[in-house]
């Protein structure tokens, strides 16, 4: 952890660390519990909350910014990460302008460009940045004020993952390695923000051929045990070729 002259020592010399005018904002997306649940940073002494995200650094590709911004904040490598919008209204950094009037490589103009990100809950440990004191998951349904224009990039995220659903391995990338019915089912539930009609939700997951039925069952409920599932990534990927056809 960098002291607080260090820090200012750093972004002093930003212009010439990091490219000009390009951010990178990132929505990791994590499923524990029942619940989508979302990574957000609370800043320094303020109530405001906000992305992860970072810059890019000279000579770097985007991709691998991005990256290392995600490992930077979850302490994981080979996240599923998908580039799905920019982000450049003049105003969207006002913010920045009126925190760091002093500082030029704050007071510039900046594009953001936008990347989700699929991880498993249980593998992240939260690490903040330099500008937060917090760095925790939150519930979709128990969501904060956003900073800046941070909550236009998590709806759109949200509603890319929506659009995506059929073509992404948002599932595999979501779950744990085995799961039962009714947990997959509320995850596309969550996501959807819809409910599901049970029959006709294992009739259709079952169809595409992408899930292992196991000999194992969950154990611990007050009903009769569920069985557990994996999902057959071979059959997974190529059925996502063609799209898992119809609508949920």
């Amino acid at each position: 952890m960098l002291t607080k002259q260090e820090l200012e020592e750093h972004w002093a010399q930003a212009e010439e660390i990091y490219l000009n005018h390009v951010s990178i904002d990132c929505v990791v997306f994590g499923f524990h519990e029942g619940q989508l649940k979302v990574l957000m940073l609370k800043s320094n002494n303020e109530e405001a909350w906000y992305l992860p995200g970072g810059f890019v650094l000279n000579e770097e590709p985007i991709e691998q910014a991005a990256n290392r911004i995600l490992k930077e904040r979850t302490g994981i490598d080979e996240v599923f990460l998908r580039q799905f919008h920019v982000f450049g209204d003049p105003d969207r950094t006002k913010f920045h302008k009126e925190t760091y009037k002093d500082n030029l490589f704050f007071n510039q103009r900046f594009i953001s460009i936008g990347y989700y990100a699929l991880v498993d809950f249980v593998d992240v440990k939260p690490m903040p940045d330099s500008f937060s004191e917090v760095c925790t998951w939150r519930d979709l349904n128990d969501l904060p004020e956003f900073q800046l224009d941070h909550e236009n990039i998590f709806r759109t995220a949200l509603d890319t993952l929506r659009l995506q659903l059929n073509y992404q391995p948002i599932g595999y990338s979501l779950m744990p390695q085995e799961f039962t019915m009714p947990e997959l089912q509320k995850l596309y539930e969550t996501i959807l923000d819809k409910k599901l009609d049970r029959r006709n939700f294992q009739r259709r997951i079952l169809g595409f051929g992408i899930l292992n039925k196991l000999q194992q069952t969950r154990k611990g409920g007050a009903h009769k045990a569920p069985y557990l599932y994996s999902f057959n990534l071979e059959n997974y990927r190529a059925a996502l070729k063609e799209g898992l056809q119809g609508g949920w």
